[in-house]
C-alpha cells in the first residue's frame, strides 16, 4: 500500500510548480523586459543598453516592452500580474518605486507586489538657475530667495515628480517660499527657465547637461554626498551647508512577487557582472548615470527607504495627488 501511494504521488512531485524551474536551465527562452516609458529618451536607452549586454552574458535574448502611460502604473500592473518565473522583469525607477507611492494612491504595492532583483545606477539632481539671475552659489541663491519672498518661482516636470519633491525638500530646509510651476515634463520646464518665466529648477543631471554646457542655465550644486565625475568643480548640496541632502534619479530591476530564490540570485549575479564592465559605464555616462551594484536584499531595503523618506516629506508638505 505504501509503495502504491508513493507511485501515485510521483507525477505530482515531478510537476510540482515549485520544482518546475529546476527541470530546465534558466533562462530557457527570451525574457520580457518592461520599460515603463515610451520608446526613446534616457530611460529607454538605459534599458536597451543594459539588456543588450545582459542577454549576451546569459546567452538569451531580452525583449524590451515599452509600456508608457499612467506614470508607470500600467507597466507596474503588468509586471505584478505576470508569472513569477523570471521571464518577466521590469525596469523600476524613482517614480514607480519612490515618489509615486509617496504621493499617490496606486493600484499596486511597490514593495509587496514585486521582487527586488538589483540596482542599475543613479544620476543626481542638480540645482540650476536662470543664467541672468544674480547668484553664483547656493548661499547667494538662498539669500536672493529670502530677499524676494514670493517673487521666485521654480519649475518641475509635474506634481509629485522628483523635480518637484527635491525642491520642496530644499524649501523646507531653507524655510522660505517659492512658487511652484508644474509642467508636463522637464523639456517645457527648461524652456521657461531659460526664458526667465521661472528662476530655478532641480532636474536630473542628464537632462540639464546640454543646457549647462551651452550656458543657458547656471548650475549651483548637485545632490548626493560626492561630486559627479563629469562636473568635478560643481559642489554638492552637502558641501554647501545642507548636510546629507540627497535626491537621485535611480533605476533598478524588479520582477513579480514570489520569484524563486535561485533565479533571483542568478539574475543579480549576472547583472552585477554587466554593471562592472567598463564599456557599460562609458555608455551610461551619456545619461550621467553611475552604475551601482546591490544585492537583492540591499535593493529591497533601498526601495523601502526611498519610499519612506518621500512619504514623510509629502505628508509634511501636504502633497497628495488624486492619481
Amino acid at each position: 500500500m505504501k509503495r502504491r501511494t508513493l507511485l501515485q504521488a510521483a507525477p505530482a512531485l515531478i510537476y510540482a510548480p515549485g520544482l518546475a524551474f529546476a527541470q530546465t536551465a534558466y533562462p530557457g527562452k527570451p525574457i520580457r523586459y518592461i520599460v515603463p516609458v515610451s520608446a526613446g529618451g534616457g530611460s529607454d536607452m538605459v534599458g536597451r543598453t543594459l539588456t543588450e549586454r545582459w542577454g549576451a552574458l546569459l546567452k538569451q535574448s531580452f525583449i524590451v516592452d515599452n509600456q508608457g502611460g499612467g506614470g508607470g502604473v500600467i507597466a507596474c500592473q503588468a509586471t505584478a500580474r505576470a508569472a513569477p518565473d523570471g521571464y518577466t522583469l521590469m525596469q523600476g525607477y524613482v517614480a514607480t518605486h519612490g515618489t509615486s507611492p509617496a504621493t499617490r494612491k496606486l493600484p499596486y504595492d511597490a514593495v509587496k507586489d514585486f521582487t527586488a532583483i538589483g540596482m542599475i545606477g543613479a544620476t543626481p539632481n542638480v540645482l540650476v538657475v536662470n543664467a541672468r539671475l544674480p547668484v553664483k552659489t547656493v548661499k547667494e541663491f538662498v539669500e536672493y530667495v529670502k530677499k524676494n519672498p514670493g517673487r521666485v518661482s521654480y519649475g518641475s516636470a509635474g506634481q509629485g515628480s522628483l523635480t518637484h519633491l527635491t525642491m520642496e525638500l530644499f524649501k523646507q530646509q531653507i524655510n522660505s517660499f517659492m512658487v511652484h510651476i508644474p509642467y508636463r515634463g522637464v523639456a517645457p520646464a527648461f524652456t521657461d527657465l531659460i526664458g526667465g518665466q521661472t528662476q530655478a529648477m532641480f532636474p536630473g543631471l542628464a537632462a540639464a547637461i546640454p543646457h549647462i554646457r551651452s550656458g543657458r542655465v547656471r548650475p549651483l550644486a548637485v545632490t548626493g554626498l560626492s561630486r559627479h565625475p563629469q562636473f568635478k568643480d560643481l559642489p554638492t548640496l552637502d558641501e554647501s551647508g545642507f548636510k546629507g541632502f540627497d535626491a537621485q534619479q535611480w533605476y533598478g530591476v524588479v520582477g513579480p512577487a514570489g520569484m524563486p530564490a535561485p533565479i533571483v540570485k542568478q539574475l543579480n549575479d549576472s547583472l552585477a557582472t554587466v554593471l562592472r564592465a567598463p564599456d557599460l559605464r562609458e555608455k551610461l555616462s551619456v545619461e550621467a548615470i553611475e552604475p551601482i551594484v546591490m544585492s537583492p536584499e540591499e535593493f529591497s531595503a533601498f526601495i523601502k527607504t526611498d519610499i519612506a523618506r518621500w512619504t514623510k516629506l509629502a505628508k509634511e508638505r501636504k502633497i497628495e495627488l488624486d492619481s
